[in-house]
């Protein structure tokens, strides 16, 4: 195994930097992966595009899942090796595993007995997207236990301050994926076209392909995955554990993405072109907030790891160093969506009649750039405590109003509302928590971890 990063001692920006820097360029690979599918689904049409984008919101749905196991079991694991506790550390990461393929199995089960309503729920136009889409989804969500392993592994990994590993192999999965989708979508040879159900397979294999190169990757590990057993019994009281942490989040990615597929609803009023542009755009901003929150998932990693070893001054200086950080990038990424819109979107989708709508996506959206940063910085630190619900309860509660912004704002400016009640709803997430959580730090008590009897 590689050399782990030392999270307790030594310099905290070289540090969160040699933890982060991978963790980040695996976001990117990730957004890769989802940009190429959309590249070579935007050579089929704005039809095919839409109709990922409506299954895609499943996929986003079921992460939720992946969330609660990977969350709890990132930061259990994180605070036990921190505290030296390396046997503890194991069985944390033991039931975060078996947590994670039980719920893959049950949504995979969901997607393919129920495709058909699930679909339904977007009141798609043609029959044609609506079809490939549910293909799209019972192929991906239906295979959906490479993700889920996946990202469990590697929230594990980056707990034990080791987050190359998740970057090489995701690299070579994506490697796969690039050269897989055109011959899957277009075909080649024997090989025949499949079209959006060719994009689905190419994806789902390159993250098997992931999931075992993971494998070998830890299969010599000495200091959490050697004392992991898989189809051993599942520890009641850290899977409670895991469970209770990871729960707020979960329930914060799953009710984000269902509300999310509530604004895709309302966006299906104004055609599917427009149900393309806000899949494209949202893949295309998720450079952004991708790379946010890699960032964060390596300073929940710092954070817990000095909460377990009781550093409380080190969690305060590692906040403001995170602050500086991210706040840069927010306004990197503000100024090249809302400065090149044009030229990014027509990458992707050459419609010229959905182009000007895709502009003026990447345009409002970037205004919320370093405020949504805010937010992934405060929320990291939060999540490192193993105090999950402040950072759920922010987002849950101010996301939700994008419902009702959005059928406002819409009916005075019609599809851009939307894109501002999106906006305005990160500008003021971003605000909260990193207030909530600035105050709550002055409180030297709050960043120790209680003393166990």
């Amino acid at each position: 195994m590689k050399t782990y990063v030392n999270l307790l001692e030594g310099k905290i920006l070289p540090a969160l930097s040699a933890l982060a820097l991978p963790i980040m360029a695996t976001s990117f690979i990730q957004m890769a992966y989802n940009l190429t599918d959309m590249i070579w689904i935007g050579r089929i049409g704005a039809n095919a595009v839409a109709s990922v984008g409506a299954a895609g919101m499943f996929m986003w749905l079921s992460n939720g899942l992946a969330t609660l196991a990977k969350m709890g079991g990132q930061i259990k694991v994180g605070q036990s090796l921190g505290a030296q506790k390396h046997k503890d550390a194991s069985m944390y990461a033991q039931s975060a595993i078996q947590m994670g393929i039980t719920f893959a199995i049950l949504f995979s089960f969901l997607s393919i007995v129920f495709s058909h309503q699930m679909i339904a729920f977007f009141h798609l136009n043609s029959a044609k997207v609506i079809e490939d889409a549910r293909i799209y989804l019972m192929i991906t969500c239906g295979l959906v236990i490479f993700s889920f392993m996946n990202q469990i592994l590697t929230g594990i990994m980056t707990a034990m301050g080791n987050s190359r590993i998740s970057f090489q192999v995701t690299a070579i999965g994506l490697v796969l994926n690039i050269v897989l989708d055109p011959l899957f979508i277009f075909g080649f040879g024997f090989i025949p076209p499949m079209g959006v159900s060719g994009a689905a397979i190419a994806t789902v294999f390159a993250q098997f392909m992931v999931f075992i190169l993971f494998l070998f990757s830890i299969r010599k590990d000495t200091l959490v995955f050697h004392e992991v057993h898989v189809f051993s019994n599942f520890h009641t009281k850290q899977g409670k554990e895991i469970f209770m942490i990871g729960l707020p989040t979960a329930l914060q990615s799953m009710l984000f993405s269902s509300i999310s597929m509530f604004i895709a609803r309302m966006i299906a009023g104004w055609g599917d072109g427009a149900v393309a542009v806000q899949k494209i755009g949202s893949q295309i901003e998720s450079i952004s907030w991708m790379s946010a929150e890699g960032y964060a998932a390596a300073l929940n990693s710092f954070v817990a790891q000095n909460y377990g070893a009781g550093k409380s001054e080190r969690i305060k200086q590692g906040f403001h160093v995170s602050v500086g950080v991210m706040l840069g990038w927010g306004v990197f990424t503000t100024c090249l969506l809302f400065f090149f819109p044009q030229a990014i979107f027509h990458i992707f989708l050459n419609d010229e009649q959905v182009l000007p709508l895709g502009v003026d996506y990447l345009r409002i959206l970037a205004i919320s750039q370093a405020f949504m940063c805010l937010e992934y910085a405060a929320a990291g630190c939060f999540n490192g405590l193993g105090k999950t619900l402040p950072p759920s309860f922010v987002s849950v509660t101010l996301t939700a109003i994008r419902i009702p912004l959005a059928y406002v704002f819409s009916q005075f400016i019609g599809l851009n509302g939307i894109w501002w009640a999106i906006t305005v709803s990160s500008i003021l997430k971003g605000i909260v928590l990193f207030l909530w959580f600035v105050i709550k730090a002055k409180n030297p008590a709050y960043l120790k971890k209680p003393v166990e009897a």
